[in-house]
């Protein structure tokens, strides 16, 4: 019998022993989690005739606790996302003493005022959105020597609450941050809505992509990463399914 049925505390089960909702955070087995995604990866690279090693997996650790991140570098993880700046500063130090040859990449929106936080710590920056962003991030690449890769975020779904420029106006914003601020972009991101069927949105960040000759697609989350690799993506960005269900942020 599956243990998970007789622990009066397991997540509920499809009856296969497959949990129907992540533990959260804390209580999620990071490692089985991590493998299982991997897998995944690989079953839909090999689907869509792809090289799964074309694929990065981006481990999104934001709000989970740097004890609850160990697992998952125990594991031989070293790709990791946050989206917040302060809460990155404050635990990926002290882990990257411990862990050199992490790369970390910034996923969530990313004030003018933390820009040189942001190039002192990340190695990608996934959501360069405006002019004065690039600005910003054009100054502490200059005054610092460091250069992370960096992609415009397309707000594929034209969603007012949301970061990314609208897909219209992306050849635009390229064009100043080449010409105007010196800034090399290496790719595009997007988080469609989600309400929406996401592979829509992906075909859209492709399009764009290929038509300005950006090798770099960030899409897909764990809900829909199969898809988005379907679609060409080159960075899946998966929390949930490896860290567990989290709070939203208060």
């Amino acid at each position: 019998m599956d243990d998970a049925a007789t622990e009066p505390n397991a997540p509920p089960t499809d009856g296969m022993g497959h949990a129907t909702e992540k533990p959260p955070v804390g209580q999620a087995d990071v490692a089985a989690g991590l493998a299982e995604v991997r897998a995944a990866i690989a079953r839909a690279a090999e689907d869509n005739e792809r090289d799964p090693a074309e694929i990065q997996l981006v481990a999104i650790s934001k709000t989970v606790p740097a004890e609850g991140i160990l697992p998952a570098l125990e594991a031989g993880q070293r790709v990791f996302g946050e989206n917040y700046v302060q809460e990155s500063t404050a635990k990926w130090p002290a882990l990257r003493d411990r862990y050199p040859d992490v790369e970390l990449h910034l996923v969530g929106p990313l004030q003018s005022n933390k820009a040189r936080e942001a190039v002192a710590l990340f190695d990608v920056i996934h959501t360069l959105d405006r002019l004065s962003l690039a600005a910003a991030l054009a100054k502490e690449i200059a005054r610092s020597g460091r250069t992370p890769k960096l992609l415009i975020q397309v707000n594929t779904g034209a969603e007012p609450q949301k970061g990314g420029v609208l897909p219209d106006q992306l050849a635009t914003l390229l064009a100043e941050c080449r010409d105007t601020h010196g800034l090399a972009i290496q790719g595009l991101m997007c988080i469609p809505p989600a309400e929406d069927p996401p592979s829509a949105h992906f075909a859209l960040l492709a399009r764009l992509a290929k038509e300005h000759n950006l090798p770099i697609l960030s899409m897909g989350m764990s809900a829909d990463f199969p898809a988005a690799i379907q679609l060409g993506a080159t960075h899946v960005r998966v929390g949930t399914a490896i860290f567990g269900a989290r709070k939203p942020k208060g």
